[in-house]
């Protein structure tokens, strides 16, 4: 039997929202679906129907995701869902396939996704690509190492984040490009981010903002909420969860790390941040972290020679590399990266290969946080001229390392 796969109208959108509250297991309030409604891109969704009904679904947003070196327009997947009455027919794997091949079409080189299960999306060629840490961290235990930086000309101000979304935004547009795996927001999910239903809430309060600044303007902020406690003895027992911290400097970052680590009737933060934030370093003692390593962003490299060429290297490489990749045909070859610091070229050629490589390998380590040694000692690539991969790891490296920081 064969199930039709097109995108959808707008007239079809609660059909499509039915599924995916279906399929995760959630039903949204009204406001909340009108709010991602107004983010959906109807002519980037894809529906598989059984006769008139909807019964698999998945989307995409068009985004600018920083890149080493750069930026490049990606496919942000997203709503990947399929009826429960509907699994075991392929219908997952016919939708995406076909959403690869519209990926490809519209010229995008790079997806994304962040997976809702981390088994489902390797089979479709995508790699783990970014990780997070997940701290909890004590507030009587979390004094900062003596050196940590600071600067005296540093004010801090508790504000509405609403009456200060165009600092917020661009604070944010300023260090997006720093950080690979950050992309650009546009209105709506600026709207999603400062969102402060009851629903949105959770039971954690309000959403709050500090925001560092001097004479010169806005050098940071964080927006967090505080879910307020008391213990057995009266005591409290507040819990702060931070959604997001950035700033243009060390200083303004770690002056707003103190403000949330310090606050009134607070006795714990919780936050969920890159591998390599500098938190990691100015805690004196590192075991207060309590620090959860987790998956984080998949990267699928859509058309391999077109996105090795794009983005930036650490080191120089000469390498060909075979390309195993069953899902993507036009991937499968072995290809010619050479690259420097000051540019980079693929190109397909016959030659014999130094490595052979899945294309799930290559997507992890795309934005520069991958561990192609660490796949090799596992036996999950083949090395055939000694040295390449080291020399590839090496150049595909990135500091500092990949991190969304906003599922979409």
């Amino acid at each position: 039997m064969t199930y039709p796969i097109r995108p959808i109208s707008e007239a079809e959108w609660h059909a499509y929202t039915n599924v995916l509250s279906e399929g995760f297991g959630w039903q949204p309030p009204p406001q909340q679906l009108e709010r991602w409604r107004k983010a959906t891109e109807f002519d980037r969704t894809l529906a598989v129907f059984d006769g008139d009904l909807i019964v698999a679904t998945t989307g995409i947003h068009s985004f600018t995701m920083t890149i080493p070196g750069g930026t490049l327009p990606v496919a942000g997947v997203t709503s990947v869902a399929v009826l429960a009455s509907h699994r075991r027919r392929g219908l997952l794997t016919s939708i995406m396939l076909r959403q690869l091949a519209d990926i490809r079409e519209r010229g995008e080189a790079v997806a994304a996704l962040y997976a809702s299960e981390a088994a489902i999306y390797g089979r479709f060629g995508y790699g783990e690509a970014a990780n997070e840490l997940r701290v909890r961290i004590p507030k009587l235990a979390s004094a900062f190492v003596r050196h940590a930086p600071s600067d005296p000309s540093i004010r801090l101000r508790v504000v509405k984040p609403a009456e200060v979304r165009a600092d917020l935004e661009r604070l944010f547009e300023t260090v997006s490009g720093e950080r690979p795996g950050l992309y650009a927001r546009n209105g709506d999910f600026w709207d999603g981010v400062l969102a402060d239903e009851e629903f949105d809430q959770q039971g954690n309060g309000p959403l709050r903002c500090v925001l560092a600044e001097d004479s010169g303007g806005v050098r940071g902020y964080a927006l967090f909420r505080i879910k307020s406690t008391w213990g057995d003895n009266g005591a409290p027992d507040g819990e702060l969860r931070l959604h997001e911290l950035y700033a243009t400097d060390p200083a303004a970052r770690a002056a707003l790390w103190r403000s949330v680590l310090d606050r009134d009737l607070v006795t714990t933060t919780v936050a969920a941040m890159p591998v390599d934030d500098p938190i990691t370093q100015w805690v004196a003692d590192s075991r207060q972290l309590n620090a959860r390593w987790g998956d984080e962003l998949y990267i699928r490299l859509v058309e391999v020679d077109r996105a090795l060429a794009s983005r930036a290297y650490s080191a120089p490489v000469n390498v060909v590399i075979e390309v195993e990749d069953q899902v993507c045909p036009w991937n499968a070859r072995r290809w010619r990266l050479t690259a420097d610091t000051s540019g980079a070229e693929c190109k397909p050629v016959e030659e014999e290969p130094d490595l052979t490589v899945p294309v799930t390998a290559l997507g992890g380590a795309y934005l520069g946080g991958g561990s192609l040694g660490g796949q090799l000692a596992a036996g999950l690539l083949r090395e055939h001229t000694q040295g390449t991969v080291q020399s590839l790891a090496t150049a595909m490296s990135w500091t500092p390392k990949p991190w969304a920081g906003l599922v979409f």
